[in-house]
């Protein structure tokens, strides 16, 4: 029986093309419209560390100005979102977390001995050697660093796919030098182009930018004199640190570093609470930390919240968007209405040889998804043109988010006929509910 309705729906839209275009393109143009801001918002939300959203925190501790909060009477209650680095060098000694990782990004100008290469700025990663594990960036050739590294001057670099191929066209690259500001640094590993979308592990320096390309130990500051590409905030005056020179910017109060901790167990994560807790408790001793005894562990998922990655005013497009798509329905229910009374006899002959009013209703709804499925296959390309058109006016930074992927491919086709079944209820009812001999008289 499905199989009659459909083929009666298919005829039905062959005998009034004009009529049947005007409701496809209604629905068409209002789910993509909205299927161009849905995947955007979609793909902006996505949590790339979902499977460890149980057991990751990012650490906040709050060390900001006494007299004002972080973001001050905007968000009194917010915490600086990264730690200093006295911080965290003190958290790096605590043996509770299965993981923890200390990162910042910078860069350096990387250049090959005798190669004619030329020479270029690649983004990199300062981090310690857990960041491989606890994210699970997994190796294609090598490993990461020494553990020893995390704390000493180890001269040692982890490379992406892309940039081993660009430097050494591929292949075992473990054991290669590369330098980096002049500077030897051995290849100890290469991983595969991880690129997560967006950024979880770093949302302060770009959600949706490109992931590093080099990562080198965190032990490296004091030999480099390294200082963070990335956000370095502080409360207290620069002119606090003159004369001190770059010791005295990694003990200031300036917040620069990001911390993550894997915790596997409630047990463990008390733990660490009481130990943050302690430490706090000792820094105030010694005049630090003056505001009211607070610390964060977030979780991924929480962590995209605090961070308004999907900010309010993506949310409001979305729902404006909707609103489009039910102003498209609102014209495909008169169209339909009028399409369904054109066609008025031939449902009064049916139901006079005996269909039931649920059957021409049937009929007609079965009808109305058929345009719902049509108009969504024409609506994923009227999105596609609209993420291509979002990507060249955003200038590269929705390169990552906006495309279609199989899932929102299906939700758009499912969209546009949720949205037909909608527009054809009405006119479907009121044509199954007519007498039959009103129908029976114009024949």
């Amino acid at each position: 029986m499905l199989g009659y309705y459909i083929s009666l729906a298919l005829r039905s839209l062959r005998g009034t093309p004009i009529l049947s275009a005007l409701m496809v393109a209604a629905i068409a143009v209002g789910v993509g419209a909205s299927m161009t801001v849905l995947t955007l918002n979609y793909m902006m939300s996505q949590n790339a560390l979902a499977h460890k959203d149980q057991v990751l925190y990012a650490v906040q501790l709050d060390s900001w100005d006494p007299n004002s909060s972080y973001q001050g009477d905007r968000n009194p209650t917010r915490m600086p979102w990264e730690l200093t680095y006295q911080d965290t060098q003190a958290l790096l000694r605590s043996d509770i977390p299965s993981r923890q990782v200390a990162m910042h990004r910078w860069g350096a100008t990387v250049t090959l001995d005798d190669s004619e290469l030329r020479p270029f700025i690649g983004g990199t990663r300062v981090t310690t050697r857990d960041f491989f594990a606890l994210f699970d960036v997994d190796f294609l050739y090598g490993s990461t660093w020494e553990k020893n590294a995390d704390n000493n001057p180890v001269q040692q670099l982890v490379i992406t796919q892309k940039t081993n191929e660009k430097l050494f066209g591929g292949g075992n690259s473990v054991g290669r030098t590369v330098n980096l500001n002049g500077k030897p640094f051995t290849v100890v590993g290469v991983i595969g182009n991880w690129n997560p979308v967006p950024k979880v592990h770093d949302l302060n320096n770009g959600a949706f930018n490109d992931s590093e390309r080099l990562y080198i130990p965190f032990g490296l500051h004091r030999k480099l004199g390294i200082y963070s590409w990335g956000n370095t905030n502080a409360w207290k005056h620069e002119k606090d640190l003159e004369g001190q020179g770059y010791e005295g910017f990694l003990q200031s109060e300036m917040v620069w570093i990001q911390y993550w901790v894997e915790l596997e167990s409630a047990e463990q994560k008390q733990r660490y609470e009481n130990f943050l807790t302690g430490y706090i408790r000792e820094q105030k001793a010694q005049g630090r930390f003056e505001r009211p005894l607070k610390f964060g562990l977030t979780r991924p998922s929480e962590w995209l919240v605090v961070n308004q990655v999907l900010r309010d005013d993506n949310r409001i497009l979305g729902w404006l968007s909707l609103a489009f798509l039910l102003v498209c329905v609102v014209n495909a229910v008169a169209l339909l209405l009028a399409k369904f009374l054109r066609k008025a006899p031939e449902a009064g002959v049916r139901r006079a040889l005996g269909a039931s009013r649920n059957a021409i209703f049937t009929q007609h709804l079965i009808e109305s998804a058929c345009i719902g499925i049509i108009g969504g296959l024409l609506g994923i390309l009227l999105s596609t043109f609209g993420l291509v058109a979002v990507k060249s006016l955003a200038m590269g930074f929705a390169d990552r988010i906006a495309h279609m992927d199989w899932v929102m491919m299906f939700a758009a086709v499912g969209l546009a006929v949720v949205a037909s079944l909608l527009a054809g209820i009405y006119p479907a009812w009121r044509i199954s509910h007519t007498s039959p001999s009103i129908y029976l008289k114009t024949q």
